[in-house]
């Protein structure tokens, strides 16, 4: 179970966000006992999230640059000297605790500066200032021992084709993560590059819409061989599928790394990020997981208590009902798999392809006059069968809700 469920604490949620939103201020204290903005802040985060991580059993934590020390308002060189000292200070404060980075990144999207996005901005400034973040976000995933490094374009997107020229953004943001990967390699980073698709939210059309967007970019650019998906749950569910299926599509193009482990609100239409309690979703979310064989990455709670839930202890009953939805949700998972009447059905229902014509077609010798020939001789086809979709719902709830007896 420890080796499928590798939970990560986010930075930015657990130990940054105060449940600010646009229409009220923060509700829950997260100070620290120490002055929002300073060093001693940075710190004060680094011991309250140890502590919260070690009470919990979580090994993993996952950040951006700007969620561990405050942003120096004019001098990128200044900010880098805080990350240096901080994550000096995180490796001081986790040795012998066995406590690490999952992955990390770079906040490409909060600073005004990228507000035209990122690799994608019209402005070859921004882009180097893009490029110098993630440089640092490498390096810092080398000292810390990360496993991952992340993009979330955010900010990669537009919001009207009348001033945007979409290849060149495109083609830029290719280049970024080309620099990325070499630079990577180059200082040994040997872990693996995550795209986390969002189709909207904060720019109206993002190009990492969804799983297959951004493996259709990937292959277009030659990087599907360093980068994959980091897929998230709200985010699947704002690009209009499910969880399940973002994860499928990931699984099949041999490409699912990571997740984000939380889930949306289906009557509200942004990424709310809450914790997931969803026992149907995890269960399909692990089926999917255990039978490609595994995440290379980890379950991170990119998740956020809701805004009156504000207290201490609310924090730590969130990561309980996560960790706790997740486990159940492997333990069906497997369930799933043992009981065998899903894959039996599966494997039945494309039996015309293990032999005669439908083998050939699998194998790649059928040509088009060779099906022709085959239904000419068929006259008409044979019925392709019912696909028993309400039998195979019945059968998770009988794995989910059946007695042992």
């Amino acid at each position: 179970m420890e080796e499928n469920l590798r939970f990560a604490m986010a930075w930015w949620h657990n130990l940054c966000a105060t449940g600010v939103d646009m229409f009220g201020a923060g509700t829950a204290d997260k100070t620290f006992h120490a002055e929002p903005g300073t060093m001693e802040h940075a710190k004060a985060k680094v011991d309250a999230g140890i502590e919260f991580m070690q009470k919990l059993g979580i090994k993993y934590y996952c950040f951006h640059d700007a969620d561990i020390v405050p942003e120096d308002p004019v001098d990128i060189n200044e900010t880098n000297r805080r990350l240096e000292e901080i994550t000096d200070y995180l490796l001081e404060q986790t040795k012998g605790t066995g406590i690490k980075a999952l992955w990390t990144t770079a906040n490409m999207f909060s600073n005004p500066r990228f507000m035209n996005g990122a690799g994608s901005s019209n402005s070859a400034d921004v882009f180097c200032f893009a490029a110098a973040q993630a440089k640092k976000g490498i390096e810092l995933a080398v000292k810390l021992g990360a496993q991952g490094y992340v993009f979330w374009g955010g900010r990669e997107g537009y919001e009207t084709l009348l001033n945007t020229d979409m290849k060149l953004e495109q083609d830029n943001v290719a280049q970024l993560f080309r620099m990325a990967r070499d630079y990577g390699r180059k200082i040994g980073f040997t872990g693996d590059f995550y795209i986390e698709p969002k189709p909207k939210e904060p720019m109206k059309h993002q190009y990492d819409f969804d799983a297959a967007t951004a493996i259709g970019f990937l292959r277009k650019y030659g990087l599907d061989k360093d980068f994959r998906m980091n897929i998230e749950a709200n985010h699947a569910t704002l690009a209009g599928h499910t969880f399940q299926h973002e994860l499928r599509v990931s699984a099949v193009n041999d490409m699912m790394g990571s997740v984000d482990a939380n889930q949306g609100d289906l009557l509200l239409g942004w990424d709310t990020d809450q914790f997931p309690s969803n026992v149907y979703d995890t269960t399909m979310a692990m089926y999917e997981i255990l039978k490609a064989g595994g995440l290379r990455g980890g379950l991170n709670f990119d998740a956020k208590n809701r805004r009156p839930s504000n207290t201490p202890e609310d924090m730590f009953v969130a990561f309980i009902v996560g960790m706790d939805t997740f486990a159940l949700g492997l333990i069906k998972a497997a369930a799933l798999i043992e009981d065998g009447r899903i894959d039996s059905f599966v494997k039945e229902r494309y039996a015309s392809y293990e032999t005669g014509i439908g083998k050939e077609i699998r194998e790649g010798t059928a040509t088009l006059e060779s099906c022709a020939a085959h239904a000419a001789a068929l006259k008409a086809p044979a019925d392709p069968g019912s696909g028993q979709q309400e039998y195979l719902e019945g059968v998770v709830n009988n794995v989910l809700f059946a007695s042992s007896c």
